[in-house]
């Protein structure tokens, strides 16, 4: 399926509410341009790269592939269900940093990389680097960042209250 008529569509998925729902918008533009759908999950060890450097521990590393691969279709079952997305899918699940990945995955001119753009304050951009960032000033193709759905801040407040164990008034979700 992959042959120069064939526009594809990559899209970087973590299982994160941003990333589903950049990984839906990845599907319509498939949909729309008669392109298929490339999802893309990096990984990287717990610790990062340098835990593995000194000999290669092939079970460990294996154990975490596994469990990447289960976060990429579990994914997937998140955002599509059983139906799937309705265009041909190509899974990807690759050992390195996102940013990274997704780019040498988006790597034609005619490709299209769609990845979420993020929720992101200043103690945010300073700990972890923005992904979206990475790609928009390294892609050799267009880049679609995709907003956080307009629930996302629903959520996330839900979630902080439920983290500090404050009371949830379930009326202020609906306004």
């Amino acid at each position: 399926m992959d042959g120069p008529g064939v526009r594809r569509v990559v899209a970087g998925v973590s299982g994160s509410l941003g990333s589903l729902t950049a990984l839906h918008r990845a599907a319509a533009e498939a949909r729309l341009h008669g392109g298929e759908l490339r999802a893309v999950l990096a990984w990287e060890p717990p610790g990062g790269d340098i835990v593995h450097r000194g000999g290669p521990c092939p079970a460990p590393l294996a154990a975490w592939r596994r469990m990447a691969c289960t976060r990429l279709l579990t994914a997937l079952e998140d955002a599509f269900g059983d139906a799937g997305p309705g265009v041909p899918l190509e899974c990807l699940v690759v050992l390195g940093k996102p940013g990274a990945v997704l780019v040498e995955a988006a790597d034609r001119s005619d490709d299209l990389l769609v990845v979420g753009a993020g929720a992101r304050g200043r103690l945010r951009r300073a700990v972890w680097p923005s992904v979206a960032r990475h790609c928009l000033a390294r892609a050799r193709c267009p880049v679609l960042a995709v907003p956080p759905s307009a629930l996302h801040d629903s959520f996330e407040a839900a979630h902080r209250r439920n983290i500090w164990n404050l009371p949830l008034d379930t009326r202020e979700l609906t306004e």
